[in-house]
């Protein structure tokens, strides 16, 4: 049952609608680069330094429940890095969380699983460390900071059908969080992606339910009322509710505050100090002056990737990606990974990322995230051939390697189009920021993202295809989606494809016919969450030169260390989740050295 047009107006501006996920820069008002305010920055002396304040935040507070002095240090002036930008998921199977739902997951199952998707990319070690400390992380992070996680019940493992997958899910989340706990320091949480035109905190279990409210209108309109009262009602109560990666951070962050963990921030970390082989410290830069920090127990790199070094990203991944287009944190420029290999840190995966297919960037220079948009029926993906390529419905990651097998054998992706008719438009939230029977914007037409046009031989001509290659497209592609089947690509198999699909479409949720004009076509890049490539670390979390042996008093996590699943990505949640349990398991590694 379609809702009224002012349903979904009310939810953004008249007229033109605002926009929901865009690029927010950091804040910039005046601030101390200290928190708390007015902490001297001298030299200093603690047990363990980290660097970055993402998923370090764990390492931080797992040292100082242990008793260790610990100071994090911060490129930007906002606290969260990248985690705050983020959805916020956090993968963790066969946990205390999945248990108290009674998911019924156990973790022989998960390794089954993790073995079957890491494969021989990388040494199983590190994902087995994994399973083995997230009870013990969760119930720190439960200690510790005020989150409360629940289980995303239904979000699919990434590969569902692998041995010990599960169609049922091991993603959690963390309920929406009042930042208001931060109290004076509220507006030094690094904004998200999401940037609603009311304050609505939206979970990403809530997200499948709000994007289908059209069309399963019971589900999605109690949802949207629920949100709104507690983000409306929130501030009339003076509470500032927020969801996903910011409530996550939020939480992590009013946990260090309460611990006493001091922040240093618009900190450049500028080398590591040494004796001998082992890491003593770090020399830091903080508005023009250096600083050095000598480091007992270690220091901990967790400043994320190099999703803004296009060096390195022209380098060691391809030379066709666009300039920072990753929705990473700005200030994610490799700095780390490079000072590791300065002391003789090895690096693996670098040609590996989050991967992301994205609305090609927008008038205001942002490309607009895309998450359950492949995976909707009336709607495929062509290249600059007129011809589909993979299965538009795969999870994020494995769809931007596909896009680089192709480069890598010499068949590029040089563009690639989303094509859509009149009823998706009329069903369906694009681009997080059009709700439907919104009009695209004019300024998109303008700019050559968009295009419509009555029949599809005008559609190819819009977009610059061959219009024979992109009409046998359309059509065998109809064939199929009239039954319910893919031949080509098998969208809609998978359990995890058919989580984002549309459940009133039968009898396969991820495929029907275009058939409603207009038709349009929307340009998309290959974007990502960050780069997944790093410095080689252990099962300890500690950096590893090239003959394997450990760098003495170093650590990495998260994005500045390889991926500890490979090459794959096993379920949402499994990039944050991942850096939360090596924080853990750095700190305690630290805190048992003399």
């Amino acid at each position: 049952m379609p809702l009224p047009d002012t349903v979904f107006r009310s939810l953004g501006q008249r007229g033109r609608p605002s926009r929901g996920l865009s690029y927010v820069s950091p804040v910039t008002t005046a601030h101390s680069s200290t928190i708390p305010t007015g902490l001297p920055v001298r030299d200093t002396t603690v047990d363990l330094l980290v660097v970055g304040s993402g998923t370090g935040m764990a390492a931080a507070l797992a040292a100082r429940e242990r008793g260790l002095s610990v100071l994090i240090v911060e490129k930007s002036s906002v606290v969260g890095g990248s985690t705050a930008r983020s959805g916020g998921a956090l993968w963790l199977p066969a946990s205390p969380v999945l248990a108290e739902a009674g998911a019924g997951d156990s973790a022989e199952r998960a390794q089954t699983y993790l073995s079957s998707v890491v494969a021989d990319t990388i040494s199983t070690a590190r994902a087995s460390a994994f399973l083995a400390n997230q009870a013990p992380t969760v119930e720190m992070l439960r200690r510790t900071t005020p989150m409360r996680l629940f289980w995303a019940k239904d979000y699919s493992d990434y590969h569902p059908e692998k041995p010990g997958g599960s169609a049922a899910g091991r993603t959690c989340e963390c309920r929406p969080l009042d930042t208001s706990i931060l109290g004076e320091y509220r507006s030094r949480l690094r904004p998200g992606v999401m940037k609603a035109s009311v304050p609505m905190p939206t979970t990403g279990a809530d997200y499948r339910w709000l994007n289908l409210m059209a069309r399963v209108p019971r589900k999605g309109l109690p949802l949207v009322a629920k949100r709104l009262a507690q983000g409306i009602g929130g501030l009339l109560l003076g509470r500032h509710y927020v969801a996903g990666g910011q409530a996550l951070a939020a939480a992590l962050f009013s946990g260090v505050l309460r611990a006493g963990i001091p922040i240093w921030t618009d900190t450049t970390l500028t080398r590591v100090t040494t004796e001998g082989d082992r890491v003593t410290g770090a020399v830091v830069e903080q508005n023009g002056q250096d600083y050095t920090i000598a480091a007992r127990r270690g220091v901990v790199l967790a400043a994320g990737g190099f999703d803004h070094s296009m060096g390195m990203r022209w380098k060691f991944q391809s030379e066709a990606l666009e300039s920072h287009a990753s929705l990473g944190a700005e200030t994610n420029t490799g700095d780390a990974i490079r000072i590791g290999q300065e002391v003789g840190a090895a690096i693996d995966l670098m040609e590996q990322s989050w991967w992301f297919p994205a609305v090609a960037a927008l008038p205001d220079g942002a490309p607009a995230v895309m998450l359950a948009e492949r995976s909707l029926p009336g709607s495929l993906i062509v290249d600059q051939s007129g011809a589909r390529f993979t299965n538009e419905s795969a999870d994020y990651m494995s769809f931007g390697q596909r896009v680089l097998e192709r480069e890598r054998a010499g068949n590029p992706v040089e563009t690639m189009w989303i094509i859509f008719d009149q009823q998706y438009r009329n069903s369906y939230v694009f681009a997080a920021e059009l709700f439907p029977r919104m009009p695209i914007p004019q300024s998109w037409y303008e700019a050559g993202i968009a295009h419509k046009s009555a029949d599809m031989g005008g559609l190819a001509t819009a977009i610059g295809v061959p219009r024979e290659q992109f009409l046998d497209t359309i059509n065998r592609f109809n064939s199929g989606a009239y039954a319910g089947s893919d031949p080509d690509f098998r969208r809609g198999q998978s359990a995890y494809d058919r989580y984002y699909g549309d459940p009133t479409v039968t009898p396969n949720p991820n495929l029907r016919p275009l058939t409603q004009g207009p038709f349009y076509a929307v340009k998309m890049v290959l974007s990502d969450l960050g780069t997944c490539g790093g410095l080689q670390a252990d099962d300890r979390a500690r950096v590893l030169r090239e003959d394997g042996s450990a760098v003495d008093g170093l650590y990495a996590l998260g994005n500045t260390a390889a991926n500890a699943f490979g090459a794959s990505y096993p379920g949402a949640g499994a990039t944050i989740a991942q850096g939360l349990v090596f924080g853990y398991i750095a700190a305690r590694d630290a805190a048992g050295q003399d």
